[in-house]
This record gives C-alpha cells, structure tokens and sequence, in this order.
C-alpha cells in the first residue's frame, strides 16, 4: 500500500530546500556577475567547481526521491515510468519537442534584448573540451533528470494519481514551483522558466511519460549552451 502522505511530506520538504537553495543560489551569482563584486578573501569558484556543485546537489535531492519512492511504495507507473511512449519512440518525441521548445527560445532571443539566463549561462559555460563533455553529458542530464521528477513525474503525476487531483491544476501550481526555484535569472527569467514549465507539464499530461519531458528539458538546455555559449550564436544579431 502506498504511503501518500508521508511522500507527500518528504516531497514538499524537497522542495522547500530546493527553494531555499535556489535563493541561496541567486545571491551568490548576484554577488559574482556585479559590476562592482564584494570585496573576498576567496576567490571565484572556477566553471568545473559550480558545475560539480549543481550536478552534487541535484543528484543529492534526486537520490532522497528516489529512496522515498521505494519506501513509500508509490507505483511506477504514477511517475510516467513504465508506460508508452517508451524506449526510443520516446526519446526520438522527447528529442523532437526539446528542438521545438529550444527553437521558440532562440526565436523569442531574436526578438527580446533581455536574456534573463545569460549570466548563470556564462558562469557554468566550461573553458575546456573536457569540461564541456562533462556539461553535456554528466551534469545537464542530472538536472533534467531532477527537474522533471520532483516537477513533472511526482508533483503532477504521483500527487494526481494519490489524492486524485486534476493533472491540469497540478501543472499549473508545480510549474509555479518550477518557476521560482530559477530566480537566479531574475524576475523575466522567472516568468520565461514558467512558461517553459507549463509547455513541459502539458507534454507530460499529454504523454503520460517521464522519459518524453526528461529528454525534451536537456535538449532545450544543451541546445541553449551550445548554440550561445559553444558558438557564441547572437540571436538579436549584435555583437
């Protein structure tokens, strides 16, 4: 039998620290990215260190969801595991909705001079093609990974299926959630993440597929980074 409410418990608790890290967080690249930075003894943490710090704190809040799932027994397929489209029907969708929402980003690029993500972009843009193998393929999986299952799978899915509440009112508040753990890019970058929050959340609804939404949110990062930090792309074509 399935603990609901003592997931629920652990859930929301996760997601106070990932809130309360996230504003930790924003401080921080507030400090780092000022015109004129406080005066420390210690000096910037160079890319590979924020990047193993993200990657560590992620896959730390991962594996705490993932042990309450196993101890509160809650079904698989609540979480979008299990079902269709799986395998590679289902990254091949997750790959074609990434393109899609990453498309829309670079286009919206093109027409708004803001870019809320570029600073916390370029603090954890590695300077090496070692550390850039280490984005793409270790830490930008591990965010997504954790994103779409405290956000996708757990909030909208399991909460749907363990205290039979509307999918569609759960995207809109988890995405919400989702929103204000990225206030580190500021009040428009909170309001782009939601937005981008509530396409993933359709998608999820829609699909009912974990796999789907976790590949579609490291596309649109990994495109993000490479596209205007790899290739230095402009989109609103200044230099």
């Amino acid at each position: 039998m399935t603990r609901w409410v003592a997931f629920a418990a652990l859930t929301l608790t996760v997601l106070a620290a990932v809130l309360f890290s996230a504003r930790a967080s924003e401080r921080v690249i507030s400090d780092l990215t000022a015109d004129e930075p406080a005066v420390s003894d210690v000096p910037p943490l160079p890319p590979t260190a924020l990047l193993a710090n993200v990657a560590g704190s992620h896959a730390l809040f991962a594996v705490v969801l993932l042990a309450g799932i196993w101890l509160a027994a809650v079904p698989a397929s609540s979480l979008g595991i299990g079902g269709e489209p799986s395998g590679l029907a289902g990254v091949a969708i997750g790959i074609g909705v990434g393109l899609a929402l990453a498309a829309v980003n670079l286009a919206l690029g093109a027409v708004v001079d803001t870019d809320p993500s570029a600073a916390l972009r370029e603090l954890l843009a590695p300077d090496s093609s070692s550390g850039w193998v280490v984005l793409l393929g270790v830490v930008l999986p591990i965010i997504a990974g954790f994103e779409e299952l405290l956000f996708r799978a757990i909030l909208i899915g399991a909460f749907s299926t363990g205290f039979e509440l509307s999918p569609w009112l759960l995207a809109i508040t988890s995405s919400i959630a989702f929103a204000l753990g990225h206030g580190a890019q500021g009040r428009v970058g909170v309001v782009a993440t939601g937005v981008f929050g509530v396409a993933l959340a359709s998608v999820f609804v829609l699909t009912g597929s974990l796999l789907v939404v976790a590949v579609a949110h490291y596309v649109v990062n990994a495109v993000e980074f490479a596209v205007l930090e790899g290739i230095g792309y402009d989109p609103s074509g200044v230099e």
